[in-house]
């Protein structure tokens, strides 16, 4: 049996996307129009691993900033530029800008991120922090 030690950030890193979309929902996200790609976290070993959803968006519109250990992804989705919207008998797909925010817990290392695009799919990588090692100590005697 192995004893890990608890990290109560850890928990609020793994509800915070739960959090984020019942907010949302609450405040005029989801279902009005508004579009929030959705989002994969999951941790290994040696890093967090972000996956958010980009059908159809320009590499280049997207945004990745890490700032006060808070993860951002945004950027924008265009409608179609060569047809007017009364053109279309249905439209289901969100279009416009988004943005999602992830708190990182206090084991990442926010100075080595990074990210790829990768058919339609950005995947960001946080690796962890190099844990602090015991070191002894040298007691010395006075003479």
């Amino acid at each position: 049996m192995a004893i890990t030690r608890w990290d109560p950030f850890r928990d609020l890193f793994w509800i915070e996307s739960d959090v984020d979309r019942v907010v949302r929902r609450a405040f005029g996200g989801e279902g009005t129009g508004a579009w929030t790609p959705a989002l994969d976290v999951y941790e290994d070993t040696d890093r967090f691993v972000v996956t958010v959803e980009l059908p159809g968006v320009d590499p280049e519109m997207v945004d990745v900033s890490v700032e006060d250990s808070t993860l951002t992804v945004k950027g924008e989705r265009e409608f179609h530029k060569d047809l007017l919207e009364e053109s279309f008998r249905r439209i289901e797909r969100r279009y416009g800008s988004f943005s999602r925010t992830l708190v990182l817990p206090p084991t990442a290392d926010p100075d080595r991120v990074e990210a790829r695009f990768d058919k339609g799919v950005l995947t960001v990588e946080v690796p962890k922090a190099q844990e602090a090692k015991p070191r002894r100590i040298e007691v010395k005697t006075v003479a």
